[in-house]
């Protein structure tokens, strides 16, 4: 079953960008997953297409307006898959969530700019709102981007070998151990003696280890939700 994918953007000319490489690109011209992109601008009001408006109450910059977007909606999507929306303001994107995509049938995803879109819109959808980070961008293309690269990567069939998917960060609420390849020796470090022993239980445990102590020093908060799930 193909992974279906709608976006809906200001900037359509930014799509596939990075994703028509590696990976995702190899996925999406086996049609393991398909891209529809759509021009809000296409859906403006009046002679000059016009899109956003300024902020109700005052205050800087421009608002797309829930009119058109309504529009670009109702003409461009034609599924029942979610609409997602990337926002400072929404929960933060875990792996976990990722997980939960990457089932799905597919994502439409609404593309953000300036100073945001009316919230009437995002109730009248039940848009699910999503963060990427506590940091702000210039419009949500580069989050979608992100996003999208870390779902595809999940879908069946994208990555040969399932392990990969299975002992990196955050899928077990753990940081990824380190990684080592040739050289043996590099600048007077050498790897791991244990990593080259073909002790496998050994191995296991010391990379075992190595994501506790990373994870504790530099995502305790990952060892409390993970103690919580115990």
């Amino acid at each position: 079953m193909t992974w279906n994918v709608d976006i809906l953007t200001l900037y359509p000319d930014m799509f596939p960008g990075h994703l028509d490489k590696s990976l995702s690109g190899k996925a999406l011209r086996q049609g393991i997953w398909n891209l529809r992109v759509h021009d809000i601008r296409n859906y403006g009001i009046g002679a000059h297409k016009t899109v956003d408006g300024k902020p109700a109450g005052g205050g800087p910059g421009m608002v797309l307006r829930a009119d058109v977007l309504d529009k670009t909606i109702k003409g461009c999507i034609k599924n029942n898959n979610r609409i997602i929306y990337f926002s400072p303001k929404g929960k933060q994107l875990t792996q976990e969530k990722v997980k939960e995509f990457s089932l799905s049938n597919g994502v439409s995803i609404l593309c953000g700019h300036f100073e945001g879109i009316d919230q009437r819109v995002i109730e009248k959808y039940d848009m699910e709102e999503i963060s990427i980070g506590d940091y702000i961008l210039s419009g949500g293309e580069i989050a979608a981007m992100a996003f999208l690269d870390s779902v595809i990567r999940l879908l069946p069939n994208v990555i040969g070998n399932n392990e990969s998917t299975i002992v990196e960060s955050f899928s077990d609420d753990l940081l990824e151990y380190p990684q080592y390849t040739k050289p043996n020796d590099f600048d007077n470090k050498e790897i791991p003696s244990i990593l080259l022993s073909g002790d496998h239980k050994a191995i296991e445990e010391w990379r075992t280890n190595q994501s506790l102590s990373l994870t504790k020093k530099r995502r305790p908060d990952l060892i409390s939700k993970k103690k919580n799930k115990i």
